[in-house]
């Protein structure tokens, strides 16, 4: 099951909140990070700059994975780094020199551990060479 949600300018943990109470959790949980038993990552793709932008989220559970739409795949490409996004193998893919940027952001907890990342990307294609399926929200 996939939860997005496309937002113009709204702050990440607004964008958390939503999603959490989308799982039918109380607001007071969605404050901590233990109220999500296991790995897990609420992600969001923000394409566009300060002025034109288009956010997209979604939270990726692992423990089944779930919750995204290649969560599958994003769960099977975090477990080997121990969901460090840094770690990822770049994949060898040709992109556009195309200016188009895209800032992905995670916000979570990977065994145990606060998971923070967040990096602009000059497009989606090297958005997607670079990560993998863990920020592939359209899919």
């Amino acid at each position: 099951m996939t939860y997005s949600i496309t937002a113009k300018a709204v702050p990440a943990g607004l964008l958390a909140a939503a999603s959490l109470l989308a799982l039918g959790a109380a607001p007071a949980q969605a404050t901590t990070q233990d109220s999500l038993p296991g790995n897990w990552l609420f992600l969001t793709v923000t394409k566009g700059d300060a002025r034109h932008s288009d956010t997209r989220g979604t939270l990726l559970m692992c423990n089944p994975p779930q919750g995204h739409g290649k969560a599958a795949e994003a769960c099977a490409e975090l477990e080997p780094v121990g969901g460090d996004i840094v770690g990822l193998r770049p994949q060898d893919v040709h992109c556009p020199m195309i200016y188009a940027p895209v800032t992905a952001h995670a916000r979570g907890q990977w065994q145990g551990q606060p998971v923070e990342y967040q990096e602009t990307f000059s497009n989606a294609c090297v958005l997607g060479a670079r990560t993998g399926s863990v920020f592939a929200l359209d899919a």
